[in-house]
């Protein structure tokens, strides 16, 4: 071929591409006007509200459950013939769950979350005593004082009527009470560090806030009942306050006003470390209860000896924690569904890891492999605690997990439900998300059996009850999230995993 030949073919095949690639640009700019054009009127048509396609994003440290139907109850001999868990069918919706029970170390965070925001807000109540509400940026400027600490104020705009937002307006003319401080609003400052050491405290004002006016009335306990003359924060202090919605009793009463059944909840959340030693008696668990809760060796460990009422209140500030993010992060950030606990058709569902009629979360019969190594942590042998090498508690990812990736869904600490014990329950439960849910109740379900506990009481049907004011050392909880929608054909969820 001659080189004309050759170049007149290269020329042919560059505009070739370059039609095609012009080609291209005009159908883009062509649907790009029609979609453009749509979204500026609905022409008359019924087209909804639309907004972006939701797909829930997995929560750290959690698995998602699918929905499912199966067996739940004693698909096996009720060998102590309790006659509480007859077989039904029932169907469970997906929703996430802990991979492994809450762990003392993220247990510590909700902790020092609530003990930090205590002693922030009795700060900045003294520092408004001090410098008065309209104190000068002079005065929060001041070096080594407790000003530092005064709360943020956002007035509302100082501009004529005309100027200001709808909102501003609203607030101006309807003061609900919600702002203490002539109609502004207040938050506290938390771009500053809490200043702890009391060879650092910046002022007299400052000490008496952390020590007390008089010596032991403030946040530490006085030195008559501290061991050894430690200096130790009061831990009754560390109260975690929230509101809930009673349902239940909305849907039974004929008032209108959703006030009605706003509950107000203030409890002490510091787990009680002297269960150690409460539950067994005539037993040397000192080493436990001093250190077992704080120590770092124990950070991955399960936390015990929190009631019902705290792991409800730890769900609560878990979904409070996660939407503040969100809505820092993004203005129209979507809020995501209540962590919670779950329910006792949901804990036996997920226990079982679709499985079905296993005895255990593994499946089979036995509690050892085929090496004969447990497979929980449990009291094998009719009381020889150290059979499975592990004589207290074991770390939340020990053994292996079940078949949706869930650890210790027996032995280790048993767990709390979100669900009241009868133990007539399933002769009427409802066969869709059962759950029996009543405030009157004191017994709330544990399931999964600890490490304290025989086999029997590791099986995934087994049924137990605690007193929902009860803390013990064998005790702790997992929380769960719904999932939102159903994960099935086109609207599959990319981000899960199983």
């Amino acid at each position: 071929m001659k080189f004309e030949d050759r170049l007149n073919n290269i020329v042919k095949f560059m505009i070739l591409n370059i039609n095609l690639t012009v080609k291209k640009v005009l159908y883009f700019l062509i649907i790009l006007f029609i979609f453009s054009s749509c979204s500026k009127s609905d022409r008359g048509e019924l087209v909804g509200i639309q907004g972006k396609k939701f797909f829930p994003d997995k929560p750290s440290g959690m698995v998602l459950v699918p929905s499912g139907s199966f067996l739940m109850g004693m698909s096996d001999e009720d060998i102590v013939g309790l006659q509480n868990a007859p077989i039904s069918t029932v169907s469970v919706k997906a929703f996430y769950m802990d991979e492994t029970e809450i762990t003392n170390g993220e247990y510590r965070q909700f902790v020092n979350w609530v003990k930090d925001s205590i002693v922030r807000q009795a700060l900045a109540v003294r520092a408004m005593e001090e410098i008065g509400e309209s104190p000068t940026q002079e005065e929060l400027d001041k070096d080594n004082s407790i000003n530092s600490f005064f709360p943020i104020y956002q007035p509302i705009s100082e501009v004529s009527d005309e100027e200001k937002t709808g909102y501003e307006l609203y607030r101006e003319q309807n003061s609900f009470g919600i702002n203490p401080y002539d109609k502004k609003t207040f938050n506290l400052n938390f771009d500053i560090d809490i200043i702890w050491e009391r060879e650092d405290y910046p002022d007299l004002a400052y000490a008496e806030v952390m020590e007390g006016v008089i010596e032991g009335t403030g946040f530490y306990l006085p030195k008559e009942e501290s061991f050894n003359s430690e200096r130790i924060f009061d831990t009754k202090q560390i109260i975690y306050s929230y509101t809930t919605f009673d349902a239940e009793a909305a849907i039974k009463s004929n008032s209108e006003s959703r006030k009605d059944f706003f509950k107000e909840k203030s409890i002490e959340i510091y787990p009680d470390t002297t269960a150690w030693i409460k539950d067994f008696s005539y037993s040397y668990n000192e080493p436990m209860h001093n250190d077992y809760f704080w120590h770092d060796a124990y950070s991955d460990y399960p936390v015990v000896g929190v009631s019902w009422e705290q792991a409800k209140a730890f769900a609560h500030w878990r979904t409070m924690y996660k939407n503040r993010y969100q809505k820092l992060k993004s203005k129209n950030g979507q809020r995501v569904a209540s962590f919670r606990l779950p329910s006792e058709a949901e804990w036996e569902y997920a226990a079982r890891g679709g499985i079905e009629s296993g005895t255990y979360p593994w499946g089979g019969p036995y509690t050892t492999d085929s090496e004969g190594c447990f497979l929980a942590n449990f009291k094998p042998n009719r009381g020889d605690y150290a059979a499975d090498n592990a004589l207290y508690t074991v770390e939340a990812k020990s053994y292996w997990p079940n078949d949706y990736g869930l650890y210790n869904m027996a032995g280790n600490v048993a767990e709390w439900t979100e669900s009241s014990y009868d133990k007539g329950s399933y002769n009427f439960d409802s066969g869709l998300n059962p759950n029996i849910s009543d405030s009157t109740n004191l017994r709330k379900v544990t399931r999964g059996g600890s490490w304290k506990d025989v086999a029997y009481f590791l099986r995934v049907s087994t049924r137990d009850y605690e007193y929902k004011d009860e803390k013990r050392s064998y005790i702790g909880f997992r929380t769960v999230q719904d999932y939102l929608g159903e994960d099935i054909g086109i609207n599959e969820n990319q981000n899960k995993i199983f």
